[in-house]
């Protein structure tokens, strides 16, 4: 295979796993001899890692296979990823598509593209471009993201997922392992582990594959998170990584034992990104969430006991099917009550192929607008209100980046809890090397919701 001196540009929609295999794709096109180029920039060969959790996702990964059709006629556009997986083969070529990469065949998409240059007979050693010319958007070497499991059982109510990402596999200990060891020797010092159902690492690692699908909604929680922790211990021993932190999980594996297990382990950021989607139990239960509101205050009560100040971050969806005024005030009453410490807030987008899509008394968009709105606001006063835990305090900061806002110099970067801080530099003073660990104190608190530190 020769796809030497092709400039190859990535362009990566929806969850932290498609940017987690983003970055692999890159690594084998490195490898292969390729340049990898910026999406803004001309390229032989554009890849769209594309999303279809919603229609409006679907939507957007169209409109980038446009877009990059726009930027270069000649090139290649291969789109990969769910949106794939989820339409037909003839409808994602509609988009001007040349190479149609479903999820499975990530892996190989090196050996793809070299087979269709070659059945195309395009390749030569001249592409008119300069082998020198910087490359753009290589990933900085400060937190990688791994993915070690893929797949879903749990076939929430709205969610497109378990169809397109199939049933459960998780990675190997020992090759997740491997994988980080190499990062930490490339000099990442933080790894943020994720998955598509990062609870239900390992319960699948003594099943056969005929009977994946048949893995309960529930069997994360009768192996009691142990896969995960033995993982985690695993990867703190790690030479180098100084951070472990992961990425969404379910309420239900928080229990006193599991708590107890990540508080032990070297380097374990309590920063905690638990699933909620709705805080009213009739809307849960539409959704086919398999946990009561009580039942995850349980959850965040274990891991406040367990932790000091801990991020306790969330997904919530406004203008669910059926949702009503009463049901949406629940939910808004219930996040103030819980206190978090960020909400990501989702309107609800009817998707195809779901079971929500048939529901019932589905809501307006400006319905869903107004309400997306109001919670919007309160998150903002309870990111504000966990800020301001920090005031005074020391706080130590992975440094990421270098910014000038209003002729000041500051250097950047994120507490364990994932809140960015923001330390001004002398005006004479040499720039502060990214990928530092520092201990700073608090000393306020930005209009744009950033701590200041000294």
């Amino acid at each position: 295979m020769n796809i030497q001196n092709l400039r190859v540009a990535f362009l990566t929609l929806g969850c932290k796993v498609n940017y987690y295999e983003t970055s692999k794709m890159e690594d084998a096109f490195k490898a292969a001899g390729a340049q990898i180029v910026s999406v803004d920039e001309k390229a032989d060969i554009y890849i769209i890692n594309t999303c279809t959790v919603t229609n409006i996702a679907d939507r957007k990964s169209r409109q980038m296979l446009h877009r990059a059709r726009k930027k270069n006629p000649d090139s290649i556009i291969v789109a990969c990823g769910c949106y794939v997986n989820s339409a037909t083969e003839e409808k994602v070529r509609a988009e001007g598509v040349d190479i149609c990469i479903t999820n499975d065949l990530k892996p190989e998409i090196v050996k793809i593209l070299s087979s269709y240059y070659m059945d195309k007979q395009i390749i030569n050693s001249e592409t008119g471009y300069d082998e020198t010319s910087t490359t753009k958007g290589v990933q900085k070497r400060t937190r990688a993201y791994i993915k070690i499991q893929d797949g879903c059982n749990q076939y929430c109510s709205y969610c497109i997922i378990p169809y397109v990402r199939g049933v459960l596999r998780s990675r190997n200990p020992e090759d997740v392992c491997e994988e980080i060891e190499s990062l930490a020797k490339e000099g990442y010092k933080e790894i943020v582990i994720t998955g598509i159902h990062l609870s239900s690492y390992g319960v699948d690692f003594n099943v056969e594959e005929e009977n994946r699908s048949k893995i309960t909604a529930n069997a994360f929680t009768e192996s009691k998170g142990a896969p995960l922790i033995s993982l985690l211990e695993n990867v703190s021993k790690i030479d180098g990584i100084e951070r472990i932190r992961l990425g969404s999980i379910e309420p239900r594996i928080i229990t006193e034992e599991f708590a107890k297990g990540l508080s032990e382990i070297k380097g374990f950021c309590p920063h905690f990104h638990l699933s909620l989607q709705s805080g009213c139990d009739t809307t849960l239960k539409r959704m086919n969430r398999h946990y009561t509101t009580h039942e995850y205050a349980e959850s965040v009560d274990i891991l406040r006991r367990c932790f000091d100040a801990p991020a306790i971050t969330t997904d919530i969806i406004v203008g669910f099917a059926g949702e009503t005024d009463e049901e949406f005030e629940t939910t808004c009453d219930y996040a103030a009550k819980i206190g978090f410490s960020d909400i990501h807030v989702f309107k609800y987008s009817r998707r195809s192929g779901t079971v929500a899509d048939s529901y019932p008394n589905q809501i307006n968009e400006s319905l869903k607008h107004e309400r997306s709105n109001k919670l919007i606001d309160i998150t903002s006063r309870l990111k504000a209100n966990y800020e301001s835990l920090f005031l005074g305090k020391k706080v130590s900061v992975l440094t990421e980046d270098t910014v000038e806002l209003g002729g000041m110099r500051y250097i950047e970067g994120y507490t364990e809890r994932y809140v960015r801080v923001r330390i001004p530099l002398e005006s004479n003073s040499p720039d502060i090397a990214e990928n530092n660990l520092m201990l700073v104190t608090v000393e306020g608190v930005t209009s744009d919701g950033v701590l200041l530190g000294k």
